[in-house]
């Protein structure tokens, strides 16, 4: 925040760098008494490093004048102009007077008139102007341009932009002013970034004017800067909103849409974010209501930084943690809504200090501004988002703590969504898992081994299926089967064909008018299950489908005869260990599009199936 520097704040500073002097102006601007800071070293009051320009003046000796952030007692961050005036002991040490400014409103000497008027309006301008000769060389600058640089007019006259900073971007305000000066137009330029006399990044808009004479000869250039910094965060925040649309909910996992939330608020506008889930979500369950009288566990689901590593957390990515009665976290869980916050509130100190761990990654890290969001998706609280600033000099603002809020809403309802299928997945997965054997059956004159790896990330299960299916005479039917879709709905269809193929296998018919039989059964299903539509209930609707391989082997005659109706052909090892597909007809897969073009549904049937094909 910016601070107002009383005007009887002084503090004298010794040649090793200690307070010694601190005037009770200091103490309202900073809230530490003269017992607690006199002897302390005075960079412990820096809350940022000294502008350049100023670490030269203080090296060399020399007077100087900028913005410092000073942080408070209380951990807040405070912006103020200071000066410094460099002055000697008996021994000759050099100790340093340090006091606040005053706005030097200095009018140049003038008689009155309209001239002086117009000196007095440049001088005084609170927009930063400096006048530069045909040698792009400075030859004025107004009050406000003096404070920007760091330098006052008489140090930087004579000299060019990059005689006064030689560094970057000052190279190519160098570059841009030699430009105007030979081709005599106008430039306008926008940067971002930290100016001489300041302590943190503003964004610039300058216009660089040739200066000409009667004739319409370049005789010079005036360079006037707009400070554009909120116009700049304005859009950085549209950008985030944009960015927070395209890149948040891009799977269906409840950690990577968590992660994809703090992604995009670490590269748009927090520096530190942590997403804390409640322990039923983070699992795919149904959100459990808050406890009233008790702590609310949450899991540490994602968290990033714009250090390497996260060095700010004291929780672990995947670790849980409590948020006991009372505290913030807690308190804004239960209240559904974000607030902002900084280390001095008494809320946020009271959680600070509840943590040895947690105090000291504050005060290391130099935490000056903290946002915590709620995660609420279709009324239901989710979990918890922290956002936190301490490398992005600016505490965070209103506007900040609107964008937070839009792009959580929009995150909580892709968590929602994944914790959703999270649920269903498992649930398909189980009910699928409960319909399959639990174990090949111990057989007479046949050993059985199956493995089953689900293709892909999971979606698609739900309606594969096999079986081993003893049968009389010590022959056994093998079944591999198929149904058309996933989920729920496909693990209970599959589950009613496998019953089905059991059930008729012990009637012993042969592979193909086994799979005749079961043809009609999923012609009846596909009735049942498809839409209601008035006068065509007698038609399949064509949303069933399955396909399936059906074999029986005979130990005593050493053949096995199969079917297969829309199926892949089996593969069979010989002894010798060459593998081959059997040239079993492919039969027609059970898709009823195709059923209702046949004229006669006896003659679809017949070729619906292969027929039994023994092999040896």
């Amino acid at each position: 925040m910016e601070g107002r520097v009383p005007e009887d704040m002084a503090v004298v500073v010794d040649a090793g760098g200690a307070i010694t002097v601190w005037s009770d102006g200091a103490r309202r601007l900073l809230g530490y008494e003269p017992a607690e800071i006199v002897g302390r070293p005075a960079t412990s009051l820096l809350a940022a490093d000294l502008p350049g320009s100023t670490r030269r003046h203080v090296a060399d000796g020399q007077r100087w004048a900028s913005e410092v952030a000073l942080r408070h007692r209380d951990g807040d961050r405070v912006a103020v102009r200071l000066q410094g005036t460099p002055l000697l002991d008996a021994d000759g040490g050099r100790l340093w007077l340090v006091t606040g400014t005053a706005p030097a409103h200095t009018a140049r000497r003038a008689e009155h008139g309209a001239l002086a008027l117009w000196d007095l309006t440049l001088t005084q301008l609170p927009v930063p102007v400096a006048v530069y000769d045909r040698e792009a060389r400075l030859v004025a600058a107004n009050e406000t341009m003096t404070q920007v640089m760091g330098r006052s007019e008489e140090e930087m006259k004579g000299l060019t932009l990059w005689e006064i900073e030689p560094r970057w971007p000052f190279d190519e305000y160098d570059r841009l002013q030699r430009q105007v000066l030979r081709t005599g137009e106008m430039i306008f330029h926008e940067e971002h970034g930290q100016a001489p006399g300041e302590t943190r990044p503003h964004a610039w808009s300058m216009f660089m004017s040739p200066l000409k004479d009667e004739s319409g000869a370049v005789q010079g250039l005036s360079a006037t800067v707009f400070d554009t910094t909120e116009q700049y965060w304005a859009r950085r925040r549209l950008a985030v909103l944009n960015d927070a649309g395209v890149r948040i909910g891009s799977t269906l996992d409840v950690a990577r849409t968590a992660d994809e939330l703090a992604e995009v608020a670490v590269s748009g506008f927090a520096d530190f974010v942590t997403v804390d889930l409640l322990e039923s979500v983070a699992l795919g369950d149904e959100p459990e209501p808050l406890p009233v009288d008790g702590p609310v566990t949450v899991r540490r689901t994602a968290q990033r930084s714009v250090l390497e590593g996260c060095p700010e957390s004291v929780v672990a990515t995947g670790d849980t943690t409590l948020y006991p009665v009372g505290t913030l976290p807690a308190r804004t869980l239960a209240a559904g809504r974000g607030a902002r916050h900084r280390p001095g509130d008494a809320g946020l100190r009271e959680w600070i200090e509840s943590s040895p761990d947690r105090a000291e990654s504050v005060a290391q890290h130099m935490i000056h501004s903290v946002m915590i969001v709620p995660l609420r998706a279709r009324g239901v609280t989710l979990g918890l988002v922290h956002f936190l600033r301490h490398r992005t000099p600016e505490p965070f603002s209103e506007d900040d703590l609107l964008l937070a809020e839009e792009i959580v809403a929009r995150a909580a309802v892709s968590v929602d969504n994944a914790r959703r299928y999270t649920r269903e997945l498992r649930t398909a997965l189980a009910l699928q898992r409960s319909l399959l054997p639990d174990r090949p059956p111990e057989l007479a004159a046949m050993d059985v081994a199956y493995r089953y790896l689900p293709t892909g990330s999971g979606a698609d299960i739900g309606g594969d299926w096999f079986d081993v299916i003893p049968l009389s005479g010590a022959r056994v039917a093998l079944v591999v089967g198929d149904v058309v879709g996933h989920g729920i709905q496909a693990s209970a269809t599959m589950g009613r064909l496998r019953t089905a193929v059991r059930t008729l296998a012990d009637v012993d018919l042969a592979p193909d008018e086994l799979l005749t039989q079961l043809d009609d059964l999923v012609i009846r299903l596909d009735r049942e299950e498809g839409p209601d539509v008035r006068g065509r209930a007698a038609e399949p609707s064509g949303q069933v489908g399955a396909t399936c391989l059906y074999a029986v082997y005979d130990p005593v005659s050493r053949r096995c005869t199969m079917a297969r109706a829309g199926h892949p052909p089996p593969a069979l090892v010989t002894p010798d260990g060459d593998v081959r597909f059997v040239d079993l007809p492919r039969g027609r897969r059970w898709a009823w599009a195709a059923c209702r073009s046949k004229p006669s549904r006896w003659r679809w049937r017949r070729t619906a199936c292969s027929p039994s094909t023994p092999t040896d």
